[in-house]
């Protein structure tokens, strides 16, 4: 019998849509299901309606098999949907309190078959899902979801508005030292630059025959003033803060005009900067230092991603925080990948397959698709907090947050602590904290800590009001204690209210 608990964590997610459909076929499902296509995926349930309280209630459904051959019917209608990404075993129909309904799970599609729009219309008809709902996509989202539909790298591209010396030949230089030192005696050493940049991809021919920069070759050794030529919206910036403060105490960003500001150049100046968040050990392998540990090679494997994956044709460019004890990198474009299938690894989808091969070459990135994957193994080894990533829509960014601070000590005996009253107990969550927090953390989180010394709970619009900050910030305070096993959270979206468990 079919269950709706099992459910809840796509209700939570915004990722299920209730529908009665009495009547037939309600006129919205077409709209929840392009929106669910082009986000995460989703679950429509037919014969059952959400309640004031955010429960799920089933009504009856008279005839669920004639409403899935009329779903069927309109769905491989293209001049209703453009694709149907569903097979058989999306739709079926289940029994829920003695009543049937229709459940249709909707994966998110391949971006292959993106936009996924209603009405023979991309631009009407294109819709995606965010925390109010279904929403019409923007023109700039369409046109985003069309480019990376096609199988070829959108970096080989050449731009015949550009000629040769948009390149900075410095950073041609620095970058041909750095691959010699990675490829002694090869063919292409004593190659002119003209002819080296050919063989990597940064130069091709256009319809005259005239040589000029390709896409991934602008980006990687062009002049910023250059690069914005074909990419409007290119912007790189990497800040540095002491607090939690949006104030940065020092930033490296493109158009300063006293360096090139292209994207080779980018990661060698911000590269040891970010390096600089973990500590180096003084080890010997019997002959030298080695202080290059997994984890400063996956914050560059982080930094290198976000240049390789990034979507240089959307707004807001480029930003990396870098914080006494976090590294945040927003990146414009979505994941061309699921976020599990991104995190998993093995699967490899970049968007400038070009500016990959140039950065493998010097030994820079990976191209197995395991680069995610690595990063969240090593935060694990290390016993951090796991690594937060998120898609976010309209603009289009990947967000990856990166936490240097350990969760609570699994070998701390928090059940065995004495509870004589509730003072100690109180006394005792301090104390733990205290120990168990980074000093930034602790004090971020203080006056939630206080509050839960006289209460049991305390729910985000508290948060907000005790910190002082926006929701999101006093959401970030509250998923502190979460992650330290200090609260649970229980209830769904706005009706969350966490619950003190130490």
């Amino acid at each position: 019998m079919f269950n709706l608990d099992n459910l809840s964590s796509y209700k939570e997610n915004n990722r299920l849509e209730a529908k009665k459909a009495v009547g037939g076929l309600p006129k919205s499902i077409w709209e929840t299901y392009s929106s669910f296509a082009n986000t995460n995926g989703g679950i429509i349930l037919l014969g059952v309606e959400e309640l004031s309280d955010g429960s799920l209630n089933p009504v009856e459904l008279p005839n669920p098999e004639k409403l899935v051959t009329e779903f069927w019917n309109i769905i491989n209608d293209r001049m209703k949907v453009n694709v149907n990404i569903l097979s058989d075993k999306h739709v079926t129909i289940e029994e829920l309190d003695g009543n049937r309904i229709i459940v249709i799970n909707v994966p998110r599609a391949n971006r292959t078959d993106k936009p996924v729009y209603i009405d023979n219309n991309p631009i009407a008809g294109s819709y995606r899902r965010n925390w109010q709902g279904d929403y019409h996509c923007t023109k700039e989202e369409v046109s985003n979801m069309f480019r990376d539909q096609t199988q070829v790298s959108q970096d080989t591209r050449v731009l015949e508005q550009l000629d040769l010396d948009a390149f900075d030949y410095d950073t041609v230089r620095r970058y041909r030292n750095r691959w010699k030192s990675n490829h002694p005696g090869h063919a292409w050493e004593n190659l002119e630059d003209t002819d080296f940049l050919q063989k990597l991809g940064c130069i091709g021919r256009d319809e005259n025959g005239v040589l000029r920069p390709t896409a991934a070759g602008i980006l990687m050794f062009g002049f910023d003033y250059e690069i914005e030529k074909e990419y409007s919206y290119y912007f790189l910036d990497y800040q540095e803060h002491d607090n939690e403060e949006l104030r940065w105490t020092d930033r490296i960003y493109t158009s300063l005009g006293d360096w090139s500001g292209n994207v080779y150049d980018f990661y060698c100046r911000v590269s040891p900067r970010v390096e600089q968040l973990a500590k180096k050990p003084y080890i010997h392998d019997g002959e030298a230092r080695i202080d290059d540990t997994p984890v400063h090679k996956a914050l560059r494997e982080a930094l290198t991603n976000a240049l390789l994956h990034a979507n240089y044709y959307d707004r807001r460019g480029l930003v990396i925080h870098r914080r006494p004890e976090k590294l945040v990198i927003e990146n414009p474009g979505c994941l061309r990948l699921s976020v599990d299938d991104a995190v998993s690894g093995g699967f490899s989808d970049p968007r400038n397959m070009t500016l990959v091969k140039m950065f493998n070459l010097i030994n820079i990135g990976d191209r197995a698709g395991t680069g995610l994957s690595t990063i969240y193994s090593v935060w694990e080894d290390e016993g951090w907090i796991k690594p937060a990533l998120e898609e976010q829509f309209n603009p289009d960014r990947t967000v990856l947050a990166l936490y240097l601070s350990a969760q609570i000590d699994k070998k701390m005996p928090i059940k065995s602590v004495d509870k004589k009253s509730a003072h100690d107990n109180e006394r005792t969550l301090s104390e733990l904290l205290s120990g168990l927090l980074s000093p930034n953390d602790y004090k971020k989180v203080l006056p939630l800590i206080e509050h839960l010394e006289t209460n049991k709970s305390i729910t985000p619009k508290e948060a907000e009001s005790l910190v002082n900050k926006s929701s999101a910030t006093a959401r970030r305070y509250l998923g502190i204690l979460t992650n330290a096993k200090v609260l649970v959270p229980e209830g769904k979206a706005n009706n969350t209210i966490y619950i003190r468990v130490i």
